[in-house]
């Protein structure tokens, strides 16, 4: 059953800075109750993603879910879908805030995975049945998943990729925000140095533990995840 609830019925109180940028109105499909645990870690990134790309977002996801932590993606191609389904074979949990309203799917190949997250997990749309789908709706969903998540960790993009538009966002609303180290070293990207300057961290082998333990959760003994 899908149902409608402000930002602060489903989140509890905003913040102004939470508040600015908050959708009116919030619709889920799925389990509700995910929207009360915590920490929720959005992974994120490029729908043209590279194989090394794709495995890293598994890998991640994988890790997370099996420390209890609940994974956040956007259901795009690439690093969205492999974070969801590496989070669902693991055994976790996982919420897909989608850039459609509930009863679209976008890209149609992925209607039956959004289909499952909706069945056992949660699905978050801002729009409305029958609001019509544009470029624009899609780094406003990222603004939103944002807003919903502990902290977001970007895990490949390049200039021009939505991600960066959450990465902006985490930062101004003052969440944590992560990037993976490998995106460091591709040449000509000026976006990672430059969201360092404003605090922005690395994520790496030699701290997923200390990521691990700035999140609402134990220490935990981790894999080496090769990012």
């Amino acid at each position: 059953m899908n149902r409608s609830f402000t930002p602060e019925e489903l989140l509890g109180p905003l913040n102004q800075a939470e508040r600015k940028h908050a959708p009116k109105e919030l619709f889920v499909a799925g389990d509700t109750t995910l929207f009360e645990i915590l920490p929720r870690v959005a992974v994120v990134g490029t729908r043209k993603a590279s194989p090394a790309g794709l495995k890293r977002a598994a890998k991640l996801a994988r890790l997370l879910a099996e420390r209890q932590v609940i994974v956040v993606s956007g259901l795009a191609d690439g690093i969205d879908t492999a974070a969801h389904t590496a989070a669902i074979q693991a055994g976790g949990r996982t919420i897909a805030v989608i850039g459609t309203p509930l009863d679209q799917a976008y890209p149609k190949s992925n209607s039956a995975l959004q289909d499952t997250i909706a069945r056992d997990h949660a699905v978050l749309s801002q729009f409305p049945t029958g609001y019509p789908v544009s470029r624009r709706s899609f780094p406003m969903r990222n603004a939103t998943m944002a807003l919903i998540v502990s902290a977001s960790v970007i895990v490949e993009a390049g200039e021009t990729s939505g991600a960066l538009s959450q990465g902006w966002e985490t930062l101004r609303l003052g969440r944590l925000l992560f990037i993976m180290e490998s995106v460091f070293n591709v040449p000509g990207l000026k976006w990672p140095e430059e969201m360092l300057q404003y605090g922005a961290q690395r994520l790496s082998d030699d701290n997923f533990d200390a990521f691990l333990s700035v999140l609402p959760l134990g220490r935990a003994t981790s894999d080496a995840i090769a990012l």
